[in-house]
């Protein structure tokens, strides 16, 4: 039996939707954020060393990061499907395949980190410090995500507006699973840009993937998958 060690709110989510799409029997073991950090509690470092999530077991194999946990489960379980879920892995010097494995390490490698940083410098004018250091921190901050963070990001979706406006899925026709690793990316970025309306073609993406009904069952069991505060 798979386990998942899944964060609430956070990127664990993709796997629960993976899961479902396979139509694995999962055990769903959920951890709540810190209420005052927003971190993920100590518990998770009984399970992996990061202390991090999203984390599986299957039988004696401990498996970390996403990416990592989308390839073990397409690989072993991802042969045997049939229909739309056939191609998760495309074929090894495919276009697809290609395409497949810029997306996966895209969502993660840059994407995320601009994302990141746009959600550290929004909250750091918030926290608590003398009044008279707010109006400072608030306009370095600005200008950080002014000058850095914010051209970065419209680069990127560009970049992926651009891209589905050709293609259905991101590694093509077929989805796979470049599409569940950029999901909750898709989903951040039209969130913290405030500018949806400019990217059609990803709110398209993103409203595909919300009308999936495996979506839908791992984000009635997952819960939200973004911060709210």
């Amino acid at each position: 039996m798979i386990t998942v060690h899944h964060l609430e709110m956070s990127r664990s989510q993709r796997i629960l939707w993976l899961l479902e799409e396979l139509g694995l029997p999962y055990e769903l073991v959920l951890y709540k954020r810190d209420p005052k950090t927003r971190l993920a509690p100590p518990a998770l470092k009984a399970v992996h060393p990061l202390g991090k999530s999203p984390v599986i077991t299957d039988g004696e194999l401990t498996i970390a990061e996403s990416g990592a946990i989308l390839e073990y489960l397409a690989e072993c379980y991802g042969p045997a499907q049939t229909g739309d879920l056939a191609e998760l892995q495309p074929a090894p010097g495919s276009e697809a395949h290609r395409q497949c494995r810029f997306w996966m390490h895209y969502a993660e490698g840059s994407l995320m980190n601009w994302l990141v940083m746009k959600l550290v410098f929004m909250k750091i004018p918030t926290q608590p410090m003398p009044f008279f250091v707010r109006p400072i921190a608030r306009a370095i901050c600005d200008q950080v995500l002014k000058k850095l963070v914010d051209p970065n990001l419209r680069t990127g979706l560009d970049l992926m507006e651009a891209h589905l406006a050709k293609n259905h899925w991101f590694a093509g026709e077929q989805l796979s699973i470049a599409d569940f690793q950029m999901c909750f990316p898709v989903e951040a970025a039209l969130a913290r840009t405030g500018n949806a309306n400019r990217y059609p073609k990803l709110k398209a993406f993103q409203e595909r993937v919300a009308a999936r009904p495996a979506y839908q069952r791992a984000l009635a069991k997952g819960g939200p998958v973004l911060l709210t505060d």
